[in-house]
């Protein structure tokens, strides 16, 4: 056996390497990340049920007529027999522009088995909402809700998404930017 050194001596590069992993293996440290996060999460959830406190509560059904941009009637009911996304939002919103990519990456992903539906709930006439279509490369069916449609929703922030279930009956809502993840697990669960 060799005699340990007293003294050992290190390189640089090693002591760097110690500096960098030593707060990986602290477990303290990873214990206040974990907490840190958790409360992090509450927060989100508690500020995302306040948003959605007025909605149509889960298990309701909306029996609401909608217009196409052509200002043909359709009900909610008519779209009964796979789940729905309906997602609310209005020409000017820079939020809903922000998520409009979103709703149709989830429309190409679930393809046949669900529908997205995109409902103008805040515009002035028509030709701003087909502008915002044509804007954003929105590739999903859109409707538009009028003022009595809107309230009967209790839609009053943008983007505003209702999940409804394959027999019309609301599953959940969101109110505020939502990712692809965040949308197309709503829906599908």
């Amino acid at each position: 056996m060799k005699p340990t050194d007293p003294h050992p001596v290190t390189t640089p590069a090693a002591s760097w390497r110690r500096a960098l992993l030593a707060p990986l293996t602290d477990r303290r440290r990873w214990l206040a990340i974990a907490r840190d996060l958790v409360v992090l999460l509450v927060i989100l959830n508690l500020v995302a049920l306040w948003q959605t406190r007025d909605h149509l509560p889960a298990g309701s059904s909306p029996g609401v007529v909608l217009r196409t941009l052509r200002g043909e009637p359709v009900a909610l009911d008519a779209l009964r027999g796979k789940p729905v996304l309906l997602a609310f939002w209005a020409p000017w919103c820079q939020v809903c522009r922000a998520e409009s990519g979103n709703l149709s990456r989830v429309q190409r992903l679930v393809g046949d088995r669900a529908r997205v539906v995109l409902v103008a709930a805040s515009f002035d006439d028509v030709s701003q909402v087909e502008a915002g279509v044509r804007q954003q490369g929105i590739d999903a069916p859109v409707l538009l809700a009028d003022e009595a449609a809107r309230s009967a929703l209790r839609v009053d922030l943008f983007p505003t998404a209702y999940f409804l279930d394959a027999d019309g009956k609301v599953k959940r809502t969101v109110s505020g930017y939502t990712t692809t993840l965040g949308l197309l697990a709503r829906l599908m669960l």
